[in-house]
């Protein structure tokens, strides 16, 4: 079969389905590929690139689209690109089947098989089909570069001999893909970053990533993600105006404004009021990455750049992907190449629609004439965050008690057992060995018993730095070992030689860890 990727018709998309090293992948499972002529050259892909990688290039979309068993596009197919599909094609692409009922319909009646490339579940095993995920990371990603072209100062602080310069702040609604991302990019140019989801399960990401998530002082039972696929449920009314006056507290005081919250099917939530960006200081930036649905502010305009009255910049381009179309280009590419991966489990060039398997069961919107959007529930889990374990009940006084009293007991047999053999072997061994041997063997066996019960009490976060002290304190055996070096009896200078060789390595060792774990808290 053939797999063929037309030129984008969607004005300004300069993206494509089909680089030419995921054609080489794709021709290793056995299918022949193509492209339309020009296809790639807005991500930086050259006809030539394509031919050299064993892609043939057909001149016009008809044309490639009638050759093709397969086609593979990034944008919505529009009317024109519809009524090309038949029977024996499958199409792979973006389509937005919960508001393209025109699309579904045109699909059903050709009768041809329909991948949307969105409906992939969130599931472990199709996290290399995610292309949602793949494009909000360039999104997120590149929001923050828009937001610092249109901000005109710094990201971090600088403190010069002609003056101070704050640092920006940044708030980023939303941290899921996107969000996440344009946290990394906002805190890596050195911006004060704040973040903020309705999943609080999402707070240990963003403070690992050198963001502060904000909290509200409101407590309700949110909905897991992962019944959803991942994302953020609908809230209640009362949560709602929680959210937005935490907002409105926030708004005078930030510069940069990242709004990239969405809910699967629905338009998107309006969390950035007017009276919000009113309050917002002059020079400030809105950047919405939920423009395409709606936006987050009230005041977004899609695909346009505004500014308000009061000087805050809102930025509604709903093309943030296509602007770095090689990178995004190539990503998506990929998630293509995976989803043809698991299309054909034999390798033979032949796809296979197995309707059974989850992934591509949940990606599938129109199968054999039929409309088959919505898909059902996937039979494994979401990926999301694991629920914190509830925190073990408060123990009385009297409780803690008991379970130290229980604990001294059971280290004081153990103690007695150890003792209780370690006597039994002195006893046995005072019988044969010679006086002078039992002396120096008790202080032996002493200093072991002294030395564990030390070391094995101290707390776990101090064993490093003390033990390299207490090795070099304790190594002071070194001193008895020099003198024993030069008895007359072979085995005892073996054996000293050896006692010296040991706490050598003790000393150096320990103060050789010790200065590598002071080094690792040591700014460059």
């Amino acid at each position: 079969m053939k797999i063929g990727a037309p030129k984008e018709v969607f004005e300004g998309e300069a993206r494509v389905a089909m680089t030419p090293e995921s054609a080489l992948q794709l021709q290793k499972l056995g299918y022949e590929c193509a492209i339309e002529a020009g296809a790639g050259k807005g991500a930086g892909f050259s006809d030539a690139a394509y031919k050299e990688a064993g892609v043939e290039v057909i001149r016009g979309a008809a044309a490639l689209w009638k050759a093709c068993d397969i086609i593979a596009k990034v944008r919505q197919p529009n009317a024109t690109e519809l009524k090309r599909l038949t029977k024996d094609k499958t199409l792979i692409s973006f389509f937005n089947p919960a508001a393209n009922d025109d699309g579904m319909e045109a699909a059903k009646s050709s009768g041809a098989n329909v991948i949307a490339m969105e409906m992939v579940p969130r599931i472990s095993r199709a996290q290399k089909m995610d292309a949602l995920s793949s494009m909000a990371n360039i999104a997120g990603y590149r929001a923050v570069i828009e937001a610092g072209n249109n901000f005109g100062r710094f990201f971090t602080g600088q403190v010069t001999a002609a003056g101070k310069v704050p640092p920006a702040k940044v708030l980023v609604v939303g941290a899921g893909v996107a969000g996440l991302a344009a946290i990394g990019t906002a805190t890596s140019l050195g911006a004060i970053t704040y973040a903020f989801d309705v999943r609080p399960e999402v707070a240990e990401q963003v403070e690992s990533m050198g963001a502060e998530f904000v909290y509200l002082d409101f407590e309700e039972e949110q909905q897991d993600g992962a019944a959803t696929g991942g994302y953020a449920s609908v809230s209640s009314p009362e949560f709602r105006e929680a959210q937005l006056a935490k907002f409105r507290e926030l708004a005078p005081e930030v510069d940069i404004v990242i709004t990239t919250a969405l809910i699967p099917n629905r338009e998107a939530p309006e969390l950035w009021t007017e009276d919000m960006v009113a309050a917002m200081k002059d020079g400030s930036v809105i950047v919405d990455l939920a423009a395409e649905k709606g936006g987050n502010c009230k005041l977004t305009v899609a695909d346009e750049k505004i500014v308000t009255k009061n000087g805050v910049t809102i930025i509604g381009y709903t093309d943030f992907p296509s602007r770095m179309a090689a990178q995004a280009s190539s990503l998506y590419a990929n998630n293509i190449r995976h989803m043809m991966s698991d299309l054909t489990p034999e390798k033979d060039g032949q796809i296979n629609h197995d309707m059974e398997d989850d992934v591509i069961r949940g990606a599938t919107v129109t199968h054999q004439g039929e409309i088959t959007f919505p898909p059902p529930p996937p039979k494994v889990a979401a990926i999301a965050a694991a629920k914190p374990k509830p925190a073990a009940p408060e123990l009385t006084a009297e409780e803690k008690k008991a379970q130290e009293v229980a604990a001294f007991k059971a280290q004081t047999k153990q103690q007695f057992t150890l003792l209780g053999i370690g006597g039994a072997l002195m006893l046995l061994a005072g019988l044969y060995a010679p006086a002078s041997f039992m002396q120096h063997f008790i202080v032996f066996v002493l200093a072991v018993f002294v030395g564990f019960q030390v070391i094995w009490n101290v707390s776990h976060s101090l064993h490093t730095p003390l033990m390299a002290v207490t090795n070099a304190i304790s190594s002071i055996i070194i001193l008895g070992a020099l003198m024993q070096i030069g008895s007359g009896s072979f085995l005892v200078i073996l054996l000293a030689a050896l006692s010296i060789f040991m706490a050598g390595i003790n000393i150096f060792g320990g103060f050789l860890v010790t200065r590598r774990m002071l080094a690792m808290f040591q700014k460059s």
